[in-house]
């Protein structure tokens, strides 16, 4: 699976939303927080709000908070929002790729590539990521919805 630029930093900004303290965060300072370009970074706080994964707030007390809880959004969520489906084939959902001969294996191994990866995805929230954080405990969620 390939992570992007655009994926990492939305989900680097919105640990920092779900570690902080109630109320609000001014982009400046998730950016500096992460080491994220501030301009790329208004760019995908704007998709993720589009999607009503981070609520925006104006003025001189405003910033960016989450929309909902963090034990709410998984880190699907935020692929999804960002890049569309988890996983792919040439574009295509596994199911509706279609192989011949030797290669006919393909399409079940990609179908089970997208189960194994959505397990994990769907199962880890922002709440889960944060809490890892804090303990230091690494490695994936056994928890699957």
């Amino acid at each position: 699976m390939r992570v992007s630029a655009k994926v990492d930093y939305a989900l680097r900004a919105l640990l920092e939303l779900a570690a902080a303290p109630p109320g609000p965060v001014k982009g400046e300072r998730l950016a500096t927080a992460q080491g994220i370009p501030p301009k790329f970074l208004e760019s995908i706080l704007a998709e993720l709000r589009r999607a009503e994964i981070v609520a925006a707030q104006r003025g001189v007390e405003g910033g960016y908070r989450l929309a909902r809880p963090a034990d709410e959004i998984s880190v699907a969520d935020v692929i999804r929002a960002l890049e569309g489906p988890i996983a792919s084939v040439r574009g295509a959902r596994p199911e509706r790729v279609e192989y011949t001969g030797a290669a006919r294996g393909l399409q079940s191994l990609w179908i089970e590539l997208r189960a194994s990866m959505r397990g994990v995805l769907e199962g880890t929230t922002l709440a889960e990521l944060v809490a890892r954080s804090r303990t230091g405990r690494h490695g994936h969620s056994s928890r699957v919805r």
